[in-house]
């Protein structure tokens, strides 16, 4: 009987032992999440709007970490960060692949383990409203081509080298086989405001980046496989005979890596919850945020399609480098 006795309490340690080693996880404290840009910047605002929601399935407080300058140093600031569940951060697409691309900083994907995806943002192009040169894409292109290496050249407003706008002013201008300069500007308000003060011919931009201002440009095109709901009148650049499929920004939730599959299941299911929130999908619409939830395996795969897509820029992309 002893030895029974034993022997069962000798079991029972072990399953409790296995049990904390295979334990749930969950955060003790609040939990950082960094963005690598400024306050009131369109990923600051879209991560304050789920981390406000996220909070009761996550069980603690988020606080938003805003690490200003250039956008990889809050991505090395993530990536060197204590792989205890307690900090986690964004990630955009395709401005993270590009960085790494050309080779200028120290982390690498692999750096980086996925949780998930929170938003998608297909690219459009845009002019002017009150612009009558360009009543169409097919207009752009003509001036395109007639004014190449002149004072007149198309001239694009970007929120800077090799960012989103300035990967799709290249893409459809490769496409679209013609020359256009570039204008830098630190963020998307500074590139739109050059485009309004008539400093620059168009921009790429995404849908919401001009919610609540529309009336004043015109949207030539869409990066889009089909028309995009929300523009049924606009064609996509396929369409057209340029850029063919899809381009656009996406913005991940990921963790330094060396993370337990613990903490990724953990945050996996909070966000899906938090997404699913009809109050969060409430407070989503009114800010024109296009949430698209997706797993980590799913996001790893995106990350990994970014990545190939921004190496192939690295020769025969930039045609101005």
């Amino acid at each position: 009987m002893k030895k029974i006795i034993a022997l069962t309490l000798m079991l029972v340690m072990m399953l409790a032992l296995c049990g904390v080693a295979h334990a749930d996880f969950a955060p003790n404290g609040q939990v950082s999440m960094i963005v690598a840009y400024k306050a009131g910047s369109h990923t600051d605002n879209s991560a304050r709007v789920l981390a406000k929601y996220a909070e009761k399935y996550v069980g603690q407080n988020i606080v938003i970490e805003n690490v200003e300058g250039a956008d990889s140093v809050g991505w090395s600031q993530l990536a060197e960060a204590d792989p205890n569940g307690q900090t986690i951060g964004f990630i955009n697409l395709p401005r993270f692949s590009t960085s790494i691309a050309d080779e200028m900083v120290t982390y690498n994907i692999e750096s980086f383990t996925p949780i998930c995806n929170h938003i998608t943002e297909t690219f459009i192009i845009i002019v002017r409203a009150d612009d009558d040169r360009f009543p169409d894409l097919e207009a752009l292109v003509a001036f395109g081509k007639e004014n190449e290496g002149t004072k007149t050249e198309l001239l694009a407003s970007t929120n800077g080298p090799k960012t989103y706008s300035h990967i799709g002013a290249q893409a459809f201008a490769n496409s679209a086989c013609l020359m256009y300069s570039y204008i830098s500007h630190g963020g998307t308000a500074d590139q739109l405001q050059s485009l309004r003060g008539k400093e620059a011919d168009f921009a790429v931009v995404k849908l919401t980046d001009i919610i609540g201002q529309e009336a004043e440009y015109r949207i030539l095109g869409a990066f889009a496989d089909e028309r995009l709901s929300e523009l049924p009148d606009v064609p996509t650049l396929g369409e057209l005979g340029y850029y063919e499929g899809w381009l656009g920004s996406s913005r991940c939730i990921v963790a330094p890596a060396g993370v337990s599959e613990d903490v990724v299941k953990f945050y996996e299911d909070a966000f899906k919850q938090a997404m699913e929130d009809p109050d969060y999908l409430a407070a989503a619409e009114q800010a024109g945020m296009a949430t698209d939830y997706k797993d980590a395996e799913t996001t790893g795969a995106l990350i990994l399609q970014q990545q190939e897509f921004a190496e192939s820029q690295a020769e025969g992309f930039w045609y101005d480098d």
